[in-house]
């Protein structure tokens, strides 16, 4: 579970990406020049990838120390097993 400042911190971040999200948009309708339409779209993506390590660090400080912290080896086999995935998912590795 997120601390409440990461949860400040995420939604705040969200909302900003909201609104560049809204302005790539607005862009496209104005038939703005494309170069910076893809700029505008690559902050977006940068603004999003800050919000998923956020996420990431929030989980780690949590969920998987607490499951490290626990005498049950299953868990703790889990909580590596969904590690593996976010970061499959996530990273480009």
């Amino acid at each position: 579970m997120m601390s409440p400042e990461t949860k400040q911190n995420v939604e705040a971040r969200l909302k900003r990406v909201a609104g560049q999200v809204a302005g790539v948009q607005r862009m496209v309708d104005e038939d703005r020049y494309c170069v910076d339409v893809l700029l505008q779209i690559s902050a977006a993506r940068a603004a999003l990838a800050k919000v998923s390590k956020l996420l990431l660090e929030s989980h780690i400080q949590t969920c998987v120390q607490g499951a490290f912290s626990s005498d049950k080896p299953k868990e703790r086999a889990a909580k590596i097993e969904e590690l593996v995935r976010v970061f499959d998912k996530h990273c480009s590795c």
